[in-house]
């Protein structure tokens, strides 16, 4: 009996020995859900994974890059996935009764921004008003700041993101949302101009790439839970330091696609902005501030998408009771430790520290005094006008520079203000932009329009500071400024010539078709009809050839004198080339009001034309072409238009010809019209 018991203790202790064995080696199945394709965004999980963090946590894991379609919050509520990388707008999930839990907060704040195209200078988000703007999915944040900047979504054009700067690029978008670890270096690389708008400048600084999980999975495997956490923060301390390895990694294991996405270059810069974001260096990675997500509510609730006082419970990830305990006690010894030290460093420093400071203090005050000194005298030297005035913009001090410029001396000017210069001709818009960024605390740069003593007008570019004391009072505002009269009248001159014809003065074809383009935007708002005429100098080339081109070229000046007299001031003419010509005749009522338009320019132009001695009679077919029934946009008109000439001129209906769909394919073209 006793060996049977003994031999029945052996088996059990060699079951039990077996069992633990599998135990250890089994690891649980973890997915984790990422919200966008591989990159370093996501450089933690990563090396979580391949540095065996993971698998010594007992987890195995596999970690699933997103897609456009791909919706976070349901693959991770679905079981699906286990764990996911949301943005904040997971409270909004919350609050649509999705059992999401926040356990981590990666990015300290939100990469989420808005990239526009650079459409003018000094440019504000209220510039956006009425642009075309591709939203991506989960975009909450920007509509709250959107919202909070006073631009409604409705003053916009929204259109389906495709996830590509080059829509961007190739102008068929105006404004797309973005992230400021990826989108600005693609833009860059293509040298395209282009401005930034992110929600922290409306004071919206919400947290980004939060790592969350559900309710079900901190219920049921809150071990698991902690331990994916505590591996996965571990991953991103590795991943931060040793940016160059992972970067390598990712590039190896985990490609991010084909083009500038997959290069080093990308990955370093990804990998610089994404420590920018997470601030490792202030705060611990992964921390989370209940008081910041209650602000993230407010915020949101202010802007009517939250219910005031949202309740966090529940959302947000805790210790549990054991673990707090812990925690409270480890804290509180080393919270005890630390002051006792701390006190015991101030007592004995405090004598050395108070002698030490003395002599820093009478040292910085010299070298500051010397400093002043040496500024006041750069300042009254600088080739540059400039003017210090007081924290209520009385004008406390001008340079000779300044007096040379203006014409004001120094006594005529102290005690007031800089609106002794002011011409009247600077728009309001420009001053607001000026004091808006002054009363932010930074520098402003623009351009005025002021007036001299002498009462002449003229160009300056500005340069204001505000500059602030030692307790952050303001104290004086800084004024360096340039005239840039000759420059501004000299690139006026060049834009007139890149957007006129050098001989006749008339728009070219670069400015008419930007007009056109303007008009048919307007036209289809307004509901109302817009003709684009085609005009060719018929017999215009023999006369050309006959007489030379100085005799061409004055019927070609006089042709567009005429023509520009006989249309309406609404009306525009513009010369494509050699003897073609084309009108814009935007609100019209009904076609004969072009047609008569057009009847008024063969009039004109069959008048004979005198060049000295000589007069010399040429004929003018005009085609012409209706918005929205013969093209919706200027390439599709342009064409139609382009038709109705070539059959004016090849039939005998006579000088003026309007397109009708017959005619569409009977005339091939190679050129482009437009």
């Amino acid at each position: 009996m006793k060996r049977k018991n003994s031999v029945l203790m052996r088996l059990l202790s060699v079951l039990l020995l077996l069992s633990l064995t599998c135990g250890a080696n089994a690891q649980e199945k973890v997915r984790l859900q990422l919200k966008w394709r591989h990159a370093f965004q996501f450089a933690g999980y990563y090396a979580a994974l391949e540095k065996g963090y993971y698998k010594d946590a007992g987890l195995d894991v596999e970690i699933v890059e997103g897609t456009p379609k791909t919706h976070t919050t349901e693959e991770v509520l679905s079981g699906r996935a286990h764990y996911g990388v949301g943005t904040s707008s997971l409270i909004l999930e919350r609050k649509a009764g999705k059992p999401v839990v926040v356990i981590a907060n990666i990015f300290q704040h939100s990469p989420q921004i808005l990239i526009a195209r650079k459409f003018s200078e000094n440019q504000t988000i209220h510039d956006l008003i009425g642009r075309r703007l591709m939203l991506e999915p989960q975009s909450e944040e920007l509509l709250a700041y959107l919202k909070a900047e006073g631009v409604p979504l409705s003053a916009l054009r929204i259109q389906a993101h495709s996830f590509t700067v080059d829509d961007l690029q190739s102008q068929r978008t105006d404004v797309i949302s973005a992230y400021s670890i990826s989108e600005p270096y693609h833009l860059t690389a293509a040298a395209v101009p282009f401005q930034i708008f992110t929600p922290r400048s409306a004071g919206i600084d919400f947290y980004g790439d939060n790592l969350f999980t559900s309710e079900s999975e901190i219920a049921q495997h809150s071990e698991r839970a902690k331990a994916f956490l505590h591996a996965s923060l571990k991953g991103w301390e590795y991943a931060l330091t040793h940016q160059a390895e992972i970067i390598e990694l990712i590039l190896k294991k985990y490609p991010v696609g084909t083009g500038e996405s997959n290069t080093r270059a990308f990955l370093s810069f990804e990998a610089k902005e994404v420590a920018s974001l997470m601030r490792s260096d202030l705060v611990a990675i992964g921390y989370m501030n209940s008081g910041r997500w209650r602000a993230i509510a407010d915020i949101y609730a202010g802007l009517e998408m939250l219910p005031e006082n949202f309740s966090l419970e529940g959302f947000l990830y805790e210790l549990s009771d054991k673990e707090a305990s812990g925690n409270w006690l480890v804290n509180r010894i080393f919270f005890v430790v630390i002051l006792a030290a701390t006190l015991i460093l101030i007592f004995s420093s405090y004598i050395f520290f108070i002698n030490r400071k003395l002599k820093q203090t009478i040292s910085e005050l010299k070298a500051h005094q010397a400093r002043l000194r040496l500024l006041s005298v750069a300042i009254e030297h600088s080739p540059a006008p400039t003017m210090i005035t007081g924290p209520d913009t009385t004008i406390e001090y001008v340079n000779p520079e300044f007096t040379r410029e203006t014409g004001y001396e120094l006594d005529e000017v102290v005690g007031r203000t800089p609106k002794l210069l002011k011409s009247g001709l600077t728009s309001k818009e420009t001053y607001d932009a000026m004091w808006k960024t002054l009363a932010a605390g930074k520098l402003w740069s623009g351009e005025l329009i002021n007036r001299r003593k002498s009462g002449e007008i003229y160009w300056e570019e500005a340069h204001i500071a505000p500059v602030f004391d030692g307790a952050g009072v303001l104290t004086n505002y800084v004024a360096v400024k340039r005239d840039v009269t000759e420059q501004k009248i000299a690139n006026e001159k060049l834009a007139h010539l890149a957007h006129h014809d050098s001989l006749t003065n008339l728009p070219n074809r670069v400015l008419f078709f930007e007009r056109v383009r303007e008009t048919l935007k307007s036209a289809s708002l307004s509901q109302r009809r817009v003709a684009l005429l085609f005009i060719d100098l018929d017999k215009f080339k023999p006369v050309n050839d006959t007489h030379g081109h100085a005799v061409g070229d004055l019927i070609l000046q006089e042709a567009a004198q005429r023509m520009r007299l006989a249309v309406r001031d609404s009306d525009t003419i513009g010369r494509i080339g050699g003897d073609e010509f084309v009108g814009l005749l935007p609100d019209l009522y009904h076609e004969d009001d072009a047609v008569l338009v057009a009847r008024k320019l063969c009039d004109v132009l069959k008048e004979p034309f005198r060049i000295g001695e000589m007069q010399q009679a040429l004929g003018v077919s005009i085609g012409i072409a209706f918005y929205p029934e013969h093209g919706e946009d200027e390439r599709t008109l342009a064409k139609s238009a382009d038709v109705a000439m070539y059959h004016a001129k090849q039939s005998d209906a006579g000088d003026i010809c309007i397109f009708s769909d017959e005619m569409r394919g009977r005339y091939p073209f190679n050129r482009d019209s437009v």
